[in-house]
């Protein structure tokens, strides 16, 4: 097969969805993660949201999720117009160079001009019609061989995300507003990611990459060989017999490495990367304090309400999710989080959110791990 298919056509989205998301305990567990659950108050789950957005582009026929073998069960449930041929399973997490190459690899053999688009299932976009236009564009700019990104207007000099600095706008007939990338740094210091905002070159990565799969896989080979060599062990046995057998014995042995390192970084060093600016609002809602922000709608001294609960509040705001239906009463408590599920109740403050994270690494040091 060539590559002589107008882009659209030759375009697959992926939607890779694991990571625990220990910043949203209890809620968020390795069980039940956050792309599970409705955190945005639509009726609808992250991950549903994700197919939602991803179905008019490439149609539902045409959408791959990588996702632990746990979740197969919810994830089958919840994407109900997902090919079983399309369910990508991970015995075990092994970060996102695993997930992405794993299906970059499996659908290179089904069709060797394939574009990929990986979407993470637990990112909340707030503009359908703009981020198709986004995706519309970087799928085209892929198609002349590059590796394309979308990147977000930085608010802040946050150090949870990478940053990506875009040069010259490409010189493509149809191209609107793609850039080359000319540097791509994963997670800076708080002193570098200062001055990149402070500069105004510089977009925070969302994790959003389109890109021919072989492309990807070329990088791949050439930064990490013996990765490569098995995946391509593991898209071989895919559909066969062996199946079982070969991921039993390979998967264990992949190196845990984000696709963030592993491709993007070093095939910006090659001017093989390129970004498309969004124009879209988008949220990582990493934290409880991102929902009780996304929910407030930026109003101060407003308090958001996640679930089927009965809520007396007096002169509190912040965020209060529930999954038990117990009446909550708040009083004279501002920016306060509440999260209460069956096993577990967390209390704490929006300026504390990230903390929760360090909790959750003390309860697994500690012997709790029937509440993870």
């Amino acid at each position: 097969m060539t590559d002589s298919r107008e882009p659209l056509a030759r375009f697959f989205s992926v939607i890779p969805a694991g990571g625990v998301g220990s910043r949203l305990w209890p809620l968020s567990r390795a069980s039940a993660p956050k792309f599970l659950h409705d955190l945005t108050g639509s009726g609808q789950t992250l991950l549903q949201d994700t197919w939602e957005r991803l179905a008019p582009l490439s149609g539902a026929d045409r959408i791959a999720v990588v996702t632990g073998v746990a979740h197969k069960n919810a994830v089958s449930e919840q994407c109900a117009d997902l090919i079983p041929n399309n369910l990508f399973l991970e015995p075990s997490p092994k970060d996102s160079t695993a997930a992405i190459s794993l299906a970059a690899a499996i659908l290179v053999k089904r069709e060797p001009d394939v574009i990929i688009g990986s979407f993470a299932a637990d990112h909340v976009i707030t503009d359908n019609a703009v981020f198709t236009e986004c995706v519309l564009e970087a799928v085209a700019v892929a198609a002349t061989g590059k590796i394309v990104t979308i990147g977000i207007e930085p608010t802040e000099p946050s150090v949870g995300f990478g940053y990506i600095k875009s040069g010259e706008k490409l010189d493509l007939p149809s191209n609107k507003s793609a850039r080359e990338v000319t540097e791509f740094v994963e997670k800076p210091s708080i002193e570098k990611a200062r001055e990149y905002v402070a500069s105004g070159k510089y977009l925070w990565n969302a994790g959003m990459f389109i890109a021919p799969a072989a492309l990807i896989l070329a990088v791949l080979e050439e930064t990490e060989p013996e990765l490569y060599s098995k995946i391509n062990v593991l898209a071989d046995a895919w559909g066969t017999e062996t199946q079982e057998k070969v991921f039993e014995d390979v998967w264990p042995t992949l190196k845990k490495i984000a696709v963030d390192y592993s491709v993007a970084e070093p095939a910006a060093a090659k001017g093989l990367v390129a970004v498309v600016p969004a124009k879209f609002g988008w949220h990582d809602v990493g934290d409880f304090a991102a929902i009780a922000e996304l929910q407030s709608g930026g109003k101060r001294n407003h308090l958001a309400v996640l679930g089927e609960v009965t809520v007396l509040s007096d002169k509190s705001s912040g965020i209060l999710v529930s999954e038990t239906g117990r009446l909550v009463a708040l009083i004279g408590l501002e920016d306060v989080i509440v999260v209460d599920t069956p096993d577990a109740l967390l209390v704490t403050t929006k300026e504390h959110a990230q903390r929760v994270k360090n909790l959750v690494d003390s309860l697994k040091v500690t012997g709790h791990s029937e509440v993870l």
